[in-house]
């Protein structure tokens, strides 16, 4: 997935046309009149009741207990970030917070106590097979140019292959579906290779009708009468984020720690994101603030002028809207000028580089916090 600037200074006028008209161009997820009437896509989770064994097809050829543990705390609103089976600061970010709302001892580590509180999620296995839908097949993939000028010239800043869009769909990375999936094949299927070293992201192909291995993430559910904005339904369908979420009544980012928390009404934490926040040039703006509106698949008001590592001779460019766009998916706007909380192109890079100034998520975790948030929502930076 791409790299490319960080954070924006998107002005709120700007903001608010983003929030009430739908661009122009075609989403990345084909509107089709069967999908908006059910929802979520066929590749959707379909979770066992309490105490009965999942059917997720061929058992898969490991037990990946890491990941599994990722894929139920995301479901409970825990975001462990790239669902990749590894142990990451954004897995130990998940542990403290799924600790800390269950009154729990919080070490960030999958200790007794912890195991215990989640052992009643053991019939939710770490991967599922799914079919890709032959829909995909519809869905235009082209490379996004590097530069902003170049940019400014597309109709949509889309996914740049189908690799991309399903590891985006299923919250992790073209090379862990690469490795759930050796030589294109489900592991634990028959006939499917069982490579010495793990499969590079390019050495397998991707394609509609393929049947494939994936992170068993849910929470993934649609009721399409939630979403006026089909072109926002369209990308909730593509993120796999449901449209079921806590309210929140506050939001606290703290910056040393790198974490974002939500806490609803009754002050109890409700949900947890690892996130990127400022940098030296940029550092967060502490204090307290308040969110002003959410902008759904927002264009980019690039201004040379706002970003210190960028010369001004530079012209200012207005970026069409797109997951792999400079804000992502999701722009939710701050009382603090120029500020937001927003998406972000390079998943994989959360938690582990700098922004200019900005809260930054990824894709999923962004689209799924602009669901928790209101006009009333109280934000607090914090180092």
């Amino acid at each position: 997935m791409r790299l490319t600037l960080l954070c924006t200074a998107l002005p709120l006028t700007l903001m608010l046309a983003a929030c009430d008209n739908q661009p122009d161009a075609p989403s990345d997820e084909p509107t089709a009149a069967a999908e908006q009437e059910q929802g979520a896509d066929e590749m959707a989770s379909r979770d066992p009741a309490p105490g009965e064994k999942a059917d997720v097809g061929t058992a898969d050829a490991e037990q990946r207990p890491l990941m599994q543990a990722q894929v139920v705390l995301e479901r409970m609103g825990f975001g462990p970030g790239i669902i990749d089976g590894n142990r990451s600061a954004s897995l130990v970010n998940a542990l403290k917070g799924f600790q800390e709302s269950r009154d729990l001892p919080v070490t960030g580590e999958l200790d007794p106590a912890t195991r215990e509180a989640l052992a009643q999620w053991n019939n939710i296995p770490a991967t599922r097979i799914v079919t890709v839908p032959e829909s995909w097949g519809q869905t235009q993939f082209t490379a996004v140019p590097e530069g902003m000028a170049e940019q400014a010239q597309m109709t949509r800043l889309g996914y740049e292959s189908m690799a991309e869009k399903l590891a985006e769909r299923f919250h992790t990375t073209p090379a862990v579906l690469a490795q759930l999936n050796p030589g294109g094949r489900p592991a634990g299927v028959q006939g499917a290779s069982t490579p010495t070293a793990t499969p590079s992201s390019t050495a397998v192909q991707f394609a509609p009708g393929q049947q494939l291995r994936v992170p068993n993430i849910g929470a993934d559910a649609i009721e399409p009468a939630s979403v006026d904005n089909k072109d926002w339904l369209d990308t909730l369908r593509s993120l796999g984020v449901g449209t079921k979420q806590p309210e929140v009544a506050r939001i606290v980012v703290d910056e040393s720690e790198g974490w974002l928390k939500g806490y609803d009404g009754d002050d109890r934490l409700v949900a947890m994101f690892t996130v990127t926040t400022g940098s030296e040039h940029d550092p967060l703006p502490i204090g307290d603030w308040q969110v002003k509106g959410v902008a759904y698949n927002p264009p980019f008001a690039f201004d040379p002028e706002l970003f210190w590592d960028v010369p001004d001779s530079e012209q200012k460019q207005r970026l069409p809207p797109g997951p792999n766009g400079p804000v992502g998916v999701v722009w939710i706007d701050l009382t603090k000028e120029h500020y937001g909380i927003h998406g972000t192109p390079a998943p994989e890079a959360i938690g582990r580089s700098e922004s200019h100034g900005c809260v930054r998520l990824t894709n999923w975790d962004a689209a799924r916090l602009a669901q928790m948030v209101s006009g009333s929502t109280k934000v607090v930076f914090r180092r």
